[in-house]
């Protein structure tokens, strides 16, 4: 038997109990941290009387445009705040978990330039022209027009997808506290990835025919959140290059490990001949994924910072 098609109002009504254990679990399972502990501020030079210079960094190229896409992308943090205060609303748990998130979220980009501020990473003058042409042009996700349930679906891949790239650039820096710092704020977008995930799983109860159609929306048409920032889909392609994030991770660590372990869509019942079309739909764009990745060859994992490319858009490695 098919189930009930659930107006707006009445869904976020309906998962807002589930929202409230959600966030209970999500704050016993965090723990308190300072960007402070993971940046060491006694390295630090003046950067007015000594200037950055492209030898002052250690890092790879690669790892130096990665960690500038994943510190630009956290910039864009008010609009992705509006977009989800858009979708989920304000009020009661919903409200609630937006403001814990935003909070928590705030903390990334606070300790992403603050390391590569101190540590001369990148270039601090460009660093900052990109953060003002990032938040000045602003990217907007496409689920608050949608609804809910997209803004669900859309939050758990981002929010894995984010998990593996910031993890995965640590491991190509070829610095430990590089590797410690990502790995933290992976360890934060992980449990944020959880808490939506399993609100998705409960909409599927709920409305399961709904939630498909906005899984077909949103699994054909992601992209990720830098997908707005200048030189996106250079830079893209260095990372892809090196492991970092490409279509084969997307693929296989984060597309199908929600849709078939967790969601099992293709375990549901009950859907209404629309949405059954749509896992349809979304089952041939994972087969034209895969036959795309099999193509490309892309690594599956970070490359060895011995292997890297020699020049990266945008930079030389500095001399050893």
């Amino acid at each position: 038997m098919r189930r009930r098609t659930v107006p707006r109002d009445a869904l976020l009504d309906e998962l807002a109990p589930i929202v409230a254990r959600g966030l209970d679990r999500h704050l016993d399972s965090t723990t308190e941290w300072f960007p402070h502990e993971y940046v060491p501020y006694g390295e630090g030079r003046d950067h007015v009387d000594h200037p950055w210079q492209p030898e002052d960094s250690r890092l790879p190229d690669v790892a130096q445009v990665a960690l500038e896409v994943n510190l630009l992308t956290e910039d864009n943090l008010p609009y992705y705040h509006l977009s989800i205060w858009g979708a989920f609303g304000r009020h009661e748990a919903w409200g609630e978990w937006v403001r814990r998130w935003t909070a928590e979220e705030g903390r990334h980009a606070i300790v992403l330039r603050d390391f590569l501020t101190v540590t001369r990473g990148v270039d601090p003058v460009e660093l900052e022209r990109g953060r003002m042409e990032m938040v000045s042009r602003g990217w907007y996700p496409t689920f608050p027009q949608l609804g809910p349930l997209d803004g669900v679906v859309f939050t758990s891949i981002q929010e894995l997808a984010t998990r593996v790239a910031h993890r995965n650039t640590g491991l190509i820096t070829d610095d430990d506290r590089a590797v410690k710092l990502t790995a933290r704020i992976a360890t934060d977008e992980n449990l944020h990835y959880v808490f939506y995930r399993d609100l998705a799983a409960a909409a599927f109860e709920i409305d399961p025919s709904a939630v498909m159609l906005a899984l077909r929306r949103q699994v054909i048409g992601f992209q990720m959140p830098g997908a707005g920032m200048a030189g996106f889909s250079e830079k893209a392609r260095a990372m892809a290059r090196v492991g970092i994030y490409n279509l084969g991770i997307h693929l296989e660590q984060v597309l199908r490990p929600i849709l078939f372990t967790h969601w099992k869509i293709t375990e549901i019942e009950g859907l209404s001949d629309q949405a059954a079309s749509a896992r349809d739909d979304i089952l041939a764009h994972l087969a034209r994924l895969e036959r795309v990745t099999g193509k490309l060859r892309e690594p599956s994992a970070p490359v060895p910072s011995r292997s890297l490319p020699e020049v990266s858009p945008g930079r030389r490695r500095p001399p050893s």
